[in-house]
C-alpha cells in the first residue's frame, strides 16, 4: 500500500516519512512548500507540490498514486498567529482538512492518521494529561485542532476509514542536522537564538505554582513522534473500518523552562550566558502540562526513547549546521 504524507517536507513530516521508508513503508509527500523544505523529501520518493485546498489536484494525486492511507501533517501552526489570523487558520486547518478527507473519500482511502496537538486541552488543572482530560482549548489553533478531530472521526464512521488523532506535546531535536527545525517559534531554537546573539533568555512568568516557580512541559523527541506516528499508521491497516484511535504522544515526564534553560547552556558550552531573565506571564500559558503515555503504550506498545538532553543535542547539531559560528 501507499501512504500519502500531508506536510511530509515539513521538519515533523520529514522525520515520519524517513521512519516509514526505514520500515519498509511506500510513501508520497504532498506539500504546498509554505514552510516546508523540498531538499527535506528523499530521492526516489514521489513529491507533489500543492496544496490541501485544491480539491481537484488531492484527487487526481490519491487516485494516480493508489493512496490507500494519510498521514495529515499539514497545517498552519504558530500560536501567536492563530490568535492574530484566526479566519487564515479556520481556513487552512479546518477547511483544508475537510477538503482533504472529501477526496479521500470520493478516492476510497481506507486509513487517515491525524496529527493533532496537546493544544486541544487548553490549560488543564491535572497532573498527568490523559486522553479523557476535558479539552477546552484558549486559541485558535487549538480550536482548529479539536475541529480536525472532530472531522476525522465523523469522515471516518460515514466513509468506513480508520482514523487515529495523535495529539503529541512539545517535539524537539532532529534524527540528523539536515532534518532539524529551521524555526525559531519553539523554546529550545528561541533560547539557542538568545544565547547565540549574547543576550539572556527570556522566562515568561516566574511565579507559577511549582517547584522553581517556571512552567512545565512534556519535551518529546521529534523521532519518537516520527516512530509513534509509524506505529499507529501500522495499527491502523488491522482495525475495523469506522473505529478510531486518540492518543497522547508525550514521556509522561516534566520539565521546567528553567531547566530546560539551564540544560541548554551546558549543552552548548554558552552556561556562562544562560541565567535568563524573567518577564510577565504570557496569557493562556497553563503552570503545567504533562503527558499520561499509559494509552499509546497499552494500544500500540509505544513508548519514547530519546531523554531531553538528546533532544537538545540533536537541536543544537542542526542549529549549528546552519550557524556555524554559534559553536563554542
Amino acid at each position: 500500500m501507499t501512504w500519502l504524507i500531508t506536510g511530509g517536507a515539513g521538519f515533523i513530516g520529514a522525520h515520519v516519512v524517513r521512519a516509514m521508508l526505514d520500515a519498509g513503508e511506500r510513501v508520497a509527500v504532498y506539500d504546498d512548500l509554505s514552510t516546508g523544505d523540498p531538499a527535506r523529501v528523499p530521492d526516489g520518493v514521489t513529491f507533489v507540490k500543492g496544496s490541501v485546498l485544491d480539491p481537484d489536484l488531492l484527487r487526481s494525486t490519491l487516485t494516480e498514486l493508489g493512496v490507500s492511507g494519510i498521514v495529515h501533517l499539514a497545517a498552519k501552526k504558530q500560536v501567536g498567529e492563530s490568535v492574530e489570523r484566526p479566519l487564515y487558520y479556520y481556513r487552512e486547518n479546518v477547511e483544508g482538512l475537510r477538503t482533504l478527507l472529501e477526496a479521500a473519500g470520493d478516492a476510497h482511502v481506507r486509513h487517515f492518521l491525524f496529527s493533532s496537538s496537546a493544544a486541544v486541552y487548553g490549560m488543564p488543572d491535572v497532573n498527568l494529561v490523559t486522553e479523557d482530560t476535558d479539552c477546552s482549548p484558549v486559541n485558535p489553533y487549538g480550536e482548529t485542532k479539536l475541529a480536525g478531530e472532530r472531522l476525522v472521526r465523523a469522515a471516518g464512521r460515514a466513509h468506513g476509514m480508520t482514523t487515529a488523532c495523535l495529539r503529541y506535546f512539545n517535539v524537539a531535536g532532529a534524527a540528523d542536522e539536515q532534518l532539524a527545525d529551521s524555526g525559531v517559534f519553539n523554546l529550545v531554537p528561541m533560547v539557542f537564538e538568545k544565547l547565540t546573539q549574547g543576550e539572556a533568555p527570556m522566562i515568561f512568568g516566574d511565579d507559577y505554582d511549582t517547584a522553581d516557580g517556571t512552567c512545565v512541559r512534556d519535551f518529546i523527541h521529534v523521532q519518537d513522534i516520527a516512530s509513534a506516528h509509524l506505529a499507529a499508521a501500522r495499527a491502523l491497516t488491522t482495525r475495523e473500518p469506522g473505529r478510531d484511535l486518540t492518543v497522547n504522544i508525550g514521556r509522561g515526564e516534566g520539565v521546567s523552562v528553567r531547566e530546560m534553560i539551564a540544560l541548554i547552556g551546558e549543552v552548548t558550552g554558552y552556561g556562562d550566558r544562560a541565567a535568563p531573565v524573567s518577564a510577565p506571564r504570557r496569557a493562556g500559558d497553563p503552570a503545567r502540562v504533562v503527558a499520561s503515555a499509559d494509552r499509546i503504550r497499552d494500544e500500540l506498545g509505544w513508548t519514547a526513547r530519546h531523554g531531553v538532553r538528546a533532544m537538545v543535542e540533536s537541536a543544537w547539531a542542526g542549529w549549528c549546521r546552519r550557524h556555524p559560528e554559534a559553536r563554542r
